[in-house]
């Protein structure tokens, strides 16, 4: 019997083409991938704090003259972190808050007189639940450490009584304590009077080792040194114990009114 030759090799082959196409796809995730993964899994980072714009404050509102007294730190407060982290080499920026912070000020004549603000810090949350894990235990222990405070220093002078939507700033010094290391800081702030009280808003340089708060790295994950603390605090006039005041209202037709008067 004539036996017939067969040209196809031992094994399996792929042409050539095959070869090229899965060596593509293989360096389209190895470089793309990190890409891929930022935008569709992380997405982009929320927008810094910043002082809302007085056209968003809320209506029907009379923005009272003087401001001497006692404010209390209100609802659509926030404080958190933004810092700067590197997945898969590439560059990202992990940003975490809360909306659980207390604190008052005292306000006399033209001169603030005392200011503090304390964070439910087992509170904060980013985007990502093992980022939020890590947060709360390795780094910053909020087991041990559940709070982080702040209190002015020194009395900051503000000037004359700024019209309505009038944004101040001015330098502040203070102590901060975070992982029960306190020391002192010294930023810019920036102040705001709305329709329904005084918003405050400051973004204070962070080096972590500063207070002892570690800068985890992972085979995948790098964080870099140092941070930043970003609040936005809105605050409502409130009675000598602390309880904020109701607004006044005005007529439902009505625009905002600034209430001249001084400090």
């Amino acid at each position: 019997m004539k036996r017939v030759r067969s040209d196809r090799p031992v094994g399996r082959t792929y042409p050539v083409k095959w070869v090229a196409v899965a060596l593509g796809i293989t360096a389209l995730v190895l470089v793309g991938g990190p890409y891929l993964f930022l935008d569709v899994f992380l997405g982009s980072a929320p927008a810094k704090l910043r002082l809302p714009s007085v056209a968003s404050a809320a209506s029907g509102l009379v923005a009272p003259g003087p401001v001497s007294g006692p404010w209390t730190i209100s609802a659509g407060s926030q404080v958190g972190y933004r810092v700067g982290e590197y997945l898969f080499g590439q560059a990202h920026t992990a940003v975490g808050r809360t909306s659980a912070v207390s604190g008052e000020m005292v306000i006399s004549g033209s001169t603030v007189t005392a200011a503090s603000f304390s964070v439910d810090m087992a509170t904060v949350e980013s985007d990502q639940g093992a980022r939020d894990a890590q947060f709360r235990g390795y780094i910053m222990e909020t087991y041990k450490y559940p709070h982080s405070s702040f209190s002015l220093a020194d009395p900051l002078s503000i000037g004359p009584l700024p019209a309505l939507g009038h944004i101040i700033s001015k330098t502040a010094t203070g102590t901060l304590t975070m992982r029960g290391v306190t020391r002192t800081v010294t930023f810019t702030l920036h102040a705001e009077r709305v329709a329904g009280g005084i918003d405050v808003s400051a973004a204070i340089p962070i080096t972590f080792s500063l207070w002892k708060i570690p800068s985890p790295n992972f085979a995948v994950a790098r964080v870099g040194s140092s941070g930043t603390l970003e609040l936005l605090l809105h605050f409502v006039r409130s009675n000598a114990e602390g309880q904020p005041l109701q607004p006044v209202k005005q007529a439902p037709t009505s625009t905002t009114v600034y209430v001249p008067g001084t400090f």
